[in-house]
């Protein structure tokens, strides 16, 4: 019992010190940007911080062998994603009970919550297995609600989104945990007919024409939210998740040169004839041409990310000394402009590393497993962190076309947060089965 109980010491020094760092990104935004503290949202950092430490004792008690570092590194992506969207509302001159801030506190609250319960329900990751087909069914309908009339909503040109009286809540969020699972269970059982049979061409071993059926599905679902609602994103990260975890599951190197001719002609057919994705390629091409970068919807936003990410410099303009209101949406899609300016390009990289320890932990957990369910969908919630952040942050700093998706843990937003906190209890799960399973001694 001393391996368990050292690795949930480990986890507690460490959130300790998260605790701190949280609490005092807080306390320098409000110096910075207002010359004084201020109780209430150091208040409301600590009550994040007692959920983080309750979910931690919960991990004592019935998951003591899970991974120590997904749960601070959850906790300190999330606080420092309160601080930027607490400095972007100053910034705005938005304060009280009604600013994104305390929002997004709440949400976070709620996130952790829903992560406590996770664990106590989810006691075998094993478990979800049953369910593959109802997990596909319920990343369908999760799909497809923001289409129906009534509930479905158009924000910034995406119809992502669904409305219930005063709460918006992005259903696809979600979505991509069923839809995990899902193909998880799926490839665990004809993992053999993917990978064994076919014809070699060129060097490739081809899968036959019958087995393209689950790779064309899933590309006609990618086309259809390209299409239907707007999002090229999305799309993508739907698209990337069942190729990573098809190649994972299969270790034929075809199917992801067949998923990216596929996915390339489908996007290129869409740049040419869908008018929003070839605003997305244009914007990103002529960012800094005058006409793009004063039409509506052109690369405004863009280059002011840019301008921020530049004003931060190597070191940063300091926490509360930026101008994050510059830049529109600052809170939410462009948060790690804001970040970056006032890091700077440091800090902006110990964003990244924490990710990639994020990202890393979640594959070691998949890969020492000895279940391949377990192994699929361990790397699978791992990469759509992974995939999700190269999206956004690719697109604020130009190196792909910008797309509508969230930062994980750190922009503003419900949906995403609950979902991510998800992935971070499922990883914890998956961690803690694994290290519990009996090993064979050869």
């Amino acid at each position: 019992m001393r391996l368990p109980r050292r690795l949930r010491n480990i986890e507690f020094l460490l959130l300790v010190a998260v605790w701190l760092i949280n609490l005092a990104a807080i306390a320098l935004v409000q110096l910075g940007a207002l010359g004084a503290t201020e109780p209430t949202m150091l208040g409301l950092t600590l009550l994040v911080s007692g959920l983080t430490f309750v979910m931690h004792l919960e991990l004592r008690v019935i998951a003591r062998e899970a991974d120590p570092f997904i749960l601070p590194i959850a906790t300190l992506l999330n606080g420092i994603g309160i601080a930027g969207i607490y400095r972007v509302d100053i910034a705005y001159g938005d304060s009280g009970w009604e600013s994104a801030a305390v929002r997004q506190v709440v949400w976070t609250a709620l996130a952790i919550i829903i992560a406590i319960l996770g664990l106590v329900f989810v006691r075998n990751h094993r478990v979800l297995q049953r369910y593959t087909y109802l997990a596909m069914l319920v990343g369908v309908v999760l799909l497809l609600l923001p289409m129906l009339p009534g509930i479905g909503l158009t924000i910034n040109g995406a119809r992502v989104w669904i409305g219930v009286g005063p709460f918006t809540f992005q259903p696809g969020e979600i979505a991509k945990i069923a839809l995990a699972v899902f193909f998880a269970g799926y490839l665990v059982t004809r993992r053999d007919s993917l990978s064994m049979v076919g014809r070699k061409f060129l060097g490739l071993k081809l899968p036959r024409i019958r087995d393209l059926g689950p790779i064309l599905v899933i590309w006609a679902l990618a086309m259809s939210v390209i299409v239907f609602q707007r999002d090229l994103g999305t799309a993508l990260l739907y698209f990337g998740l069942f190729l990573v975890m098809l190649y994972v599951a299969t270790g034929r190197f075809s199917w992801v040169l067949i998923g990216l001719l596929l996915f390339g002609g489908g996007a290129f057919v869409a740049g040419r004839t869908l008018e929003y994705v070839g605003g997305r390629l244009n914007n990103w091409l002529d960012a800094f041409d005058p006409v793009s970068y004063d039409t509506p919807g052109g690369s405004y936003q863009l280059v002011q990310g840019l301008f921020g990410l530049a004003h931060g410099g190597l070191i940063g303009t300091g926490l509360g000394q930026g101008m994050p209101e510059q830049t529109p949406v600052a809170q939410s899609d462009y948060i790690i402009a804001t970040l970056g300016e006032e890091l700077g390009l440091t800090g902006v990289f110990a964003i990244l590393a924490l990710y990639l320890l994020f990202v890393s932990r979640g594959f070691r957990i998949g890969f020492a497993g000895q279940d391949d369910f377990g192994k699929l969908l361990a790397v699978g919630l791992s990469f759509v962190v992974a995939l999700q952040c190269f999206v956004v942050i690719g697109g604020v700093t130009r190196v792909i076309p910008l797309t509508g998706l969230t930062t994980p843990f750190l922009a503003s937003g419900g949906s995403s947060l609950v979902a991510n906190w998800i992935i971070a209890a499922l990883l914890l799960r998956i961690s803690d089965s694994v290290r519990s399973q009996p090993r064979l001694v050869v």
